[in-house]
This record gives C-alpha cells, sequence and structure tokens, in this order.
C-alpha cells in the first residue's frame, strides 16, 4: 500500500520560511518515495524542476496563494510564469470573498483565466478553502470549478482555519462526480487518516508528512 499510497501524494512545503536546503531535501524524499509531486512556492519551481528533471515527480507549485484574493489577470500571469519555470501541476486558491457574496460568474472568470493560461502545459486544482465555506457554498465553488473546464478541485491551502475532513471530500466528489480529481490538503497526518481520505473519494493527498504517511508514523505536522 505505501508505494501505492506515496504516487497519490504532492509532497508539500509552503512556509514562507522555507530555505533552499529544506526544498533540496524535500525533492530528494520525492525522488526516493516516488511521490506524485513536490508542492512549493513559485520562488522555488525553477530549482525543484532541475532536481527532479531525470524522474517521474512533477512540480507542483500554487497560484493567488493562500488567500486567492489577487486579480484573474495576476492569477493567470503567475501560472504562466511557473510553467515557463518547469511547474506542470498548478493549484490556484478561488476568489473566496466572490463566492460568499453569490458572484458565480467572476469565481467561474478567475478560475477559467489560471486554466487557459495552464492549457495542455499544467494540471489545474482549484483550492475551494472548505473550512471557511458552507455546505452550499462547496458544492457551488466545485461546480464552478467543473464549468471552468479544472482537472481537480482541493480542500484547503492549510492556511486557514481548519484542512480536510471525510465529509467535505464525499461532498466533492458526490459533486464533481468521476471525472474530476478530488485533492484532499491540510490535517492529513497518518496512513489511516490518508486512507480515509481515499475511501471517501480523494484521488490525492497533499501533506508535508508524506514521509511519515508512507512509513506508518503519524505526524504532528498542520498541513
Amino acid at each position: 500500500m505505501s508505494n501505492d499510497l506515496a504516487k497519490m501524494i504532492d509532497h508539500t512545503l509552503l512556509k514562507a520560511e522555507t530555505t533552499k536546503e529544506q526544498v533540496e531535501k524535500l525533492c530528494m524524499e520525492a525522488k526516493e518515495y516516488g511521490f506524485a509531486s513536490v508542492c512549493i512556492n513559485p520562488v522555488w519551481v525553477k530549482f525543484s524542476s532541475g532536481i527532479l528533471s531525470e524522474t517521474d515527480v512533477k512540480v507542483c507549485t500554487v497560484i493567488g496563494f493562500p488567500l486567492g484574493a489577487s486579480t484573474a489577470k495576476t492569477k493567470a500571469f503567475e501560472t504562466k510564469n511557473a510553467i515557463e519555470n518547469g511547474a506542470t501541476e498548478v493549484d490556484m486558491v478561488i476568489n473566496i470573498g466572490a463566492l460568499k457574496d453569490g458572484n458565480d460568474e467572476l469565481v467561474e472568470q478567475d478560475i477559467q483565466a489560471v486554466v487557459a493560461a495552464a492549457k495542455g502545459k499544467a494540471l489545474t486544482k482549484v483550492i475551494i478553502e472548505t473550512c471557511l465555506l458552507t455546505d452550499e457554498e462547496k458544492v457551488r465553488a466545485c461546480e464552478l470549478a467543473v464549468k471552468a473546464g479544472a482537472d481537480f478541485v482541493k480542500t484547503s491551502t492549510g492556511f486557514s482555519t481548519g484542512g480536510a475532513t471525510v465529509e467535505d471530500i464525499a461532498l466533492m466528489r458526490k459533486t464533481v462526480g468521476p471525472a474530476l480529481g478530488v485533492k484532499a490538503s491540510g490535517g492529513v497526518r497518518s496512513v489511516e487518516d490518508a486512507k480515509n481520505m481515499i475511501e471517501a473519494g480523494a484521488t490525492r493527498i497533499g501533506a508535508s508528512s508524506g514521509v511519515q504517511i508512507v512509513q506508518g508514523i503519524t505526524s504532528d505536522s498542520d498541513y
């Protein structure tokens, strides 16, 4: 199970104080364990893609992170820049305030801007920040991601008031159907956590504790 599980994990390091040495360690661990990707801030994309160029490990980065409150044009530029530097997956944060305002058109256009910038070059994962939303808003956010042509919906940034729950994963999977990926991120700290998320419908796990998870150790990490 651990090898199969590793291939579903985005090995993640997104803290502001992250150093070059830590990113290099992350990449080497991803190579060793065969994780799906490393997920790092945009400033580390070129460095990480250099280390991982001869491997199957993808380079994932975050867009409009962690608040989602930059403009669609800025998010599109950030996406193009990340892809130029070697990113093959982008996890973008929606305009959460617009969703809560009921401005679905703006939310969809925001997602579409990133999808268009990434099309044919990188997967787009849409972070809806479930801890800030009602169930009705979670459903609307997922439906808008589908309409905008995204590849995945994702629960959380790991930088807000909560992370992934089994209930949210099940709701997101029910909403998007079988075609889209569903990524559980934030608070997945053990093999049991990961298995529960997968059983609920997750196809990818975002975690800073990937090594501990595949080793069967419970981590105390927040992400």
